[in-house]
């Protein structure tokens, strides 16, 4: 039976409220992301991260360190099978200069990223992870590489990392089939999921919006996974095909429809850190400039080397140069100033973090301080 605006604002009012709705109620919000309802959804959203967050916005350099992947995911641009990729390794001095760079633009957050590259055993990355902390002690350090054993997230985080990215990409068993192949499964990455938890790190995790096969139940499941996840991050962005894969003539994804979904985890998870991420920014000009306004309250340019960013592609067309990049500082504070928001030299951390490694969210924010360009 079809909703009327008033029903359907009257289930985004209890989603702010009890932070969580049934299956079937969410698919109804999913398949009604109309104008209206957006925009009285995205007014919620902004109420609630302003609650936690005021008018901060957090950035994160995010350093691309290879490009290498053991793994034949079917939508990725730097999978295993992929001969055209342009492959390379950024050196541990590489990754230190593109953290001094970075520190001396304000960022306090570094986020290594890469593919799962057997190259960068626990010893290579534990030492770079150390080497980084003691260096910037004031700086929290992300890292997003994938599934690994329990022992090799220890290591890390007793090394000093202190967050964790790994998107689950779809919450359904089937779905998750058709985007991998059958060496990878759903179980194990929520079993990396829940031992990252354990371990101690604030955890991230997402979903693509609109990848092949992707059915508002799907998203449902996605959002009911993250509300039973609680993980302190959550990164969504629209599947954008690369022309090296098997999805290569698959429709992408839209961002008006991630940028509903944004809303509504805002509102599922008040505190979550929540990025307008490059891929949002890629579909659409403005997506992340969007995407906080929709509830979105971080922001991840890229502090990559400049002769590699462009061959750390998962997708086609994706933005490499101007704005996005982290030595643009300017021009990215002068953006989120246009929108009512501002950027903050500050680590960023979960407000709500407890256990595992000490609350280091007051002592920190005790040193904020508005950047000034």
């Amino acid at each position: 039976m079809k909703q009327s605006i008033e029903e359907l604002k009257q289930l985004i009012d209890r989603l702010e409220k009890e932070h969580v709705l049934s299956k079937e109620e969410f698919i109804t919000l999913i398949d009604n992301p109309v104008p209206e309802l957006s925009e009285y959804l995205f007014e919620k959203a902004r109420g609630i991260r302003r609650e936690h967050y005021g008018t901060d916005v957090y950035l994160r350099g995010l350093i691309e360190f290879t490009n290498y992947c053991k793994n034949d995911c079917y939508y990725c641009g730097i999978r295993r099978s992929n001969r055209n990729a342009s492959r390379y390794r950024l050196t541990k001095d590489q990754i230190l200069a593109c953290c001094k760079e970075g520190y001396g633009l304000g960022y306090r957050t570094f986020v290594l990223q890469g593919g799962e590259d057997g190259y960068y055993s626990d010893e290579v990355l534990t030492d770079i992870i150390r080497d980084i902390k003691i260096r910037y002690p004031d700086c929290a350090l992300t890292l997003s590489v994938g599934e690994r054993s329990y022992e090799s997230y220890l290591a890390f985080y007793e090394a000093g990392a202190d967050r964790y990215l790994l998107r689950h990409e779809t919450a359904d068993q089937v779905h998750y089939g058709k985007l991998h192949p059958p060496a990878l499964t759903l179980d194990t990455r929520k079993q990396c999921l829940m031992e990252l938890k354990e371990i101690g790190y604030q955890v991230g995790s997402g979903f693509m919006v609109g990848s092949p096969g992707q059915t508002s139940g799907h998203l449902a499941e996605d959002l009911l996974f993250l509300h039973a996840l609680q993980p302190q991050m959550v990164g969504i962005g629209p599947f954008i095909a690369h022309h090296d894969t098997p999805f290569a003539a698959e429709e992408n994804g839209t961002a008006d429809l991630t940028l509903f979904l944004l809303g509504l985890i805002r509102l599922m998870l008040p505190a979550v850190l929540l990025p307008a991420t490059t891929a949002l920014g890629t579909i659409d000009p403005a997506g992340r400039d969007k995407g906080i306004l929709a509830g979105a309250n971080v922001v991840m340019p890229n502090l990559s080397p400049r002769e590699v960013r462009n061959k750390y592609l998962l997708y086609d067309n994706k933005i490499c140069t101007g704005d996005e990049a982290a030595e643009c500082r300017h021009d990215i504070d002068s953006r989120i100033r246009s929108l009512g928001y501002q950027v903050v030299v500050d680590r960023g951390d979960f407000k709500q973090i407890t256990g595992g490694k000490k609350d280091v969210s007051c002592e920190i924010n005790q040193s904020r301080r508005i950047y000034q360009p």
